[in-house]
C-alpha cells in the first residue's frame, strides 16, 4: 500500500470513528433529556424537548441513518419492512396527567433522505377519526407496529400505537400512513363498509385498565380486546371502559379492513374474512 492509500484509509477510519463517537453522544444526551421528562414541569418539558429534537435532527441528517442502528434511543420507532422510512415519537407527560406527543419521520426516497417534523394537534381535533391529517396536523400517538399492505398498486402502512390522554383515559390507536407528493399522510377510508368510513381508528379505555392491540401474521389479521362500559349507564364514557375477555379483529379485505366481532383465538381460521 502507497502512502496515499495509507493516508486515505486512516482518514477513512478516522472519519467513520468520529460518527460513531458522535452518534453515541448523541443517543446518551436524548436518552438523558428523555428519562428526565416524566421529573420535570412542563416549562421544563418544554426546553428538554427542544434539545431531544435538535439532537435527533443530527441522528437522522446522517449519511447512514437510515441503516444506523438506534436501539440505544429509549423511543418508540417502527422501520417499513420495504425500507421506506422510520418513524420515531415520544411524548411528553404533562403534570394534568395529558400528553403532548412528538415524531419525527425519515422519509428514504429515491432522491435521498427527508425529515418531518410531526406537530401533535390532538386538542384541534375533535372527531379524530374523520380527517385526513399530515405533519403539521398529527393525531399524536406511540406507534409499536407496522403493517404495510396494498391498495390499488400504493402502499399504505398501517401504525398501531399507544396514546395517553388524561389521568382518566388511556387510547389505543389504528392509523394509517401514506405518501402523497412526497409528503406523509395521515388516515386512509380503509375501515368499515359503506360511503362513509374512518380514516383511522381510536379507542379509549379506562386508565387502570390494559387493552391489547396487535397484528397476528399467522390470521393475517390485527387483534384487539373488546372494551365494554363497567356499568349500563357508562355507554360512550370511554374512561369507564375495559377489556370484557372478548376479542375483536380487522382483517385486510379488498382493499379495506373489514371488522370482524366475537373472534376466536383458541383456534382461528386462518385467512378468514368476516
Amino acid at each position: 500500500m502507497g502512502i496515499r492509500s495509507f493516508h486515505i484509509l486512516m482518514l477513512a477510519m478516522g472519519i467513520g470513528s468520529a460518527q460513531g463517537q458522535d452518534l453515541d453522544s448523541l443517543t446518551a444526551r436524548i436518552g438523558k433529556h428523555l428519562r428526565t421528562l416524566p421529573t420535570s414541569n412542563d416549562l421544563r418539558q418544554d426546553s428538554l424537548n427542544v434539545l431531544i429534537t435538535s439532537d435527533l435532527r443530527r441522528v437522522l441528517e446522517r449519511a447512514d441513518a437510515g441503516t444506523v442502528p438506534l436501539d440505544e434511543l429509549p423511543m418508540t420507532r417502527v422501520d417499513a419492512p420495504d425500507g421506506a422510512f422510520r418513524l420515531l415519537t415520544w411524548n411528553l407527560p404533562r403534570n394534568d396527567g395529558g400528553h403532548v406527543f412528538h415524531g419525527m419521520l425519515l422519509h428514504l426516497t429515491e432522491r435521498g433522505p427527508v425529515i418531518h417534523e410531526l406537530t401533535d394537534q390532538t386538542l384541534r381535533i375533535p372527531s379524530p377519526e374523520v380527517p385526513e391529517l399530515g405533519a403539521e396536523r398529527w393525531y399524536g400517538a406511540l406507534y409499536y407496529e407496522v403493517i404495510p399492505v396494498k391498495k390499488g398498486g400504493r402502499t399504505l402502512y398501517t401504525l398501531l400505537g399507544w396514546k395517553g390522554h388524561s389521568r382518566a383515559e388511556t387510547r389505543k390507536v389504528i392509523e394509517v400512513l401514506s405518501f402523497k407528493g412526497g409528503k406523509p399522510r395521515f388516515g386512509a377510508p380503509v375501515f368499515g363498509k359503506g360511503r362513509l368510513k374512518a380514516m383511522r381508528k381510536v379507542y379509549g379505555f379506562s386508565f387502570q385498565a390494559s387493552m391489547a392491540l396487535r397484528y397476528d401474521p399467522d390470521l393475517g389479521a390485527i387483534i384487539m380486546d373488546h372494551l365494554s362500559p363497567s356499568r349500563a349507564d357508562m355507554k360512550d364514557q370511554w374512561a369507564f371502559y375495559g377489556p370484557d375477555m372478548t376479542h375483536d379483529a380487522y382483517f385486510w379485505h379488498k382493499g379495506e379492513w373489514w371488522f370482524g366481532a366475537d373472534v376466536d383465538l383458541r383456534a382461528p381460521q386462518r385467512g378468514s374474512k368476516p
